[in-house]
């Protein structure tokens, strides 16, 4: 049973158990308890008897109410206390290291969260060393009480408290503080919770969500740049957000838990070079440890989350290395990677492992790990890993800094990203923002028996589609550029656009429809004006349909060029 079944069963039934709570207040139980019982519910431990709180035979939601109503008991009257960010207190997400009665959130997006019941509430964090990076380099994080970031700021000072909320009518509130930017540049200590409370138990961690998702990755991942101003701008820990990376975008869209070990202009065989090969910058090196500054460089527990799945994002810098002397240097790329693939399968023995790249190109890079996965299950029998080409960035999206992926493409990303999960985890996929005719084949159609003749060519690279026109026929359907198979939904909501250049004056319709041209789900023309012309239109989807096309229509005049690129058919409600 999920937790969201049981907590709606729990808040069904909490009314029909107050009578017998005092059961539960006879004995005292700790966090651990009731996160024990919560895991035994959920078929992910043993359930003990002495968790039958209410003595009728059997433990179940009702005795969760009643332990969770023994735990958070209120004390009379309000005092201040501190309660330290223990796993018993809050919710560890990501590599956190706890030492020294701090914990220490150490890589991109590592996080502490916890829901806090109190009439005020404030959190002291601590610095490390990054803080004399200067305030343009040192760590950045945030807070966020609510899911609202109430500050976003660089570490720049050894400590600093920092407010939550304060009143006169106790309120309880999930907060979470954050690392924004990524382990090299400094990390982000939380220590103390100081609240004003009446609760015995003032502060708990927030439930784990079902899904647990890892991503294994370079600058990309980190979103170094995601707020940069252009291309031109350079790397500061101001512009790295990770909450702006495709990582925690899907981790979002797909209500997960996430972690990530992602190191700028880090590779497999070579970290990011302009010569010889990098060796220093290598994440399989630190991929089992907390983080690779020496301060957090403690073997990681993966025994502490199983993750549902991994995404491996590298290649990027590599590239950097490889490209020079692609002939030499591919094939200790492909070796390296199916030798981290065993290192990440035997950490994550049960997960599906997701490959990709090409975001910033490593176009070469994404063939090689297609042969790594492929020889790492030919050589295991493994069926859970896989492959993609990630969505890669578009001028039309503008870039961050050093060229980096925009906050357009990182979303972009997310989107394909969530997907993929969804199809190897076998959950149906909303579609939302993805372009569902990015795989697509481009063919053209001539009716010869109405004399229509021309040529075609498509390029992978932009993918843009030329057509040229000899003889055009009489009608305009008599030659046809058709794009498919491309999957529809029923009442699905979608955004068709593309640019053509046309001569000037002619007339194209654009139409989606059936395979066997019986069925359109859309219609409309186009004015060709002896330019690139953007065409965009929405429209909703009247059925499903697991093969349609998107077709335009160039016959009835001859001797005439027609090119089609930017295509894209997104799915937006």
């Amino acid at each position: 049973m999920s937790k969201r079944i049981i907590s709606a069963a729990l808040a069904v039934t909490a009314a029909a158990v107050v009578g017998v709570s005092a059961t539960a207040a006879e004995k005292e139980y700790t966090m651990q308890d009731l996160r024990d019982l919560g895991d035994g519910l959920l078929g992910r431990g043993g359930i003990s008897s002495r968790f039958d709180l209410d003595n009728d035979g059997k433990v179940d939601g009702f005795d969760m109410v009643l332990m969770r109503q023994a735990v958070s008991e209120t004390m009379g009257e309000p005092r201040e206390s501190v309660v330290y960010a223990t796993d018993e207190n809050v919710n560890y997400i990501g590599r956190n290291l706890y030492k020294d009665n701090t914990a220490w959130l150490v890589q991109s997006g590592s996080a502490v969260e916890f829901n806090v019941n109190a009439l005020s509430a404030e959190v002291t964090i601590t610095g490390d060393s990054g803080i004399s990076n200067g305030k343009d380099y040192a760590p950045r994080f945030a807070v966020l009480v609510d899911d609202e970031v109430i500050l976003d700021d660089v570490m720049t000072e050894k400590t600093r408290t920092i407010k939550l909320f304060s009143g006169t009518e106790t309120r309880n509130a999930k907060v979470r503080i954050m690392h924004l930017s990524e382990a090299n540049n400094g990390t982000i200590g939380v220590t103390g919770i100081k609240v004003d409370s009446a609760y015995a138990r003032p502060v708990e961690p927030t439930p784990e969500k079902d899904l647990h998702i890892e991503f294994i990755g370079d600058s990309i991942t980190c979103a170094y740049g995601v707020e940069g101003a252009n291309q031109n701008e350079n790397f500061k820990t101001t512009t790295e957000n990770f909450m702006k990376s495709y990582a925690y975008l899907t981790a979002d869209k797909l209500d997960a838990e996430y972690s990530a070990v992602c190191y700028s202009g880090y590779g497999i065989i070579s970290g990011y070079t302009s010569g010889p090969k990098n060796t220093d910058s290598l994440l399989p090196d630190y991929y089992e440890y907390v983080g690779k500054p020496a301060d957090y460089r403690v073997p990681w527990d993966f025994s502490s989350v199983a993750n549902d799945v991994v995404v491996i994002n590298l290649g990027t810098n590599d590239s950097s290395y490889i490209d020079s002397d692609f002939e030499a240097r591919s094939p200790e790329f492909t070796e390296k990677y199916e030798d981290f693939l065993e290192v990440v399968r035997k950490k994550n023995p049960d997960s599906y492992i997701i490959c990709t790249v090409g975001t910033m190109g490593a176009e070469k890079e994404y063939a090689l790990i297609e042969e790594a996965v492929a020889n790492f299950k030919r050589a295991t029998g493994d069926k859970r890993v896989s492959c993609y080409k990630s969505a890669t960035h578009t001028q039309a999206d503008g870039f961050g800094s050093d060229w980096h992926p925009s906050g357009l493409t990182q979303q972009r990303s997310a989107y394909v990203l969530a997907d993929k999960i969804c199809q190897a985890l076998g959950i149906e996929s909303d579609q939302i923002g993805l372009d569902v005719a990015a795989d697509a084949v481009y063919e053209m159609k001539c009716d010869e028996k109405a004399g229509a003749n021309a040529a075609s060519y498509f390029s992978d690279f932009n993918k843009s589609f030329w057509m040229n026109t000899v003889t055009g026929g009489t009608e305009a359907d008599d030659i046809e550029a058709v794009i498919s198979p491309i999957g529809l939904k029923k009442d699905g909501k979608y955004v068709l656009s593309f640019k053509c250049k046309a001569p000037e004056g002619m007339e194209v319709p654009v139409l989606i429809r059936s395979k066997d041209g019986k069925t359109k789900y859309f219609s409309g023309s186009m004015k060709g004006t002896g330019e690139d012309a953007l065409y965009s239109k929405e429209f909703t989807c009247s059925a499903a349909d697991a093969s349609a096309e998107i077709v335009l229509q160039i016959g009835g005049k001859d001797y005439s060029n027609v090119t089609l690129s930017e295509l894209r058919l997104e799915k937006i409600g």
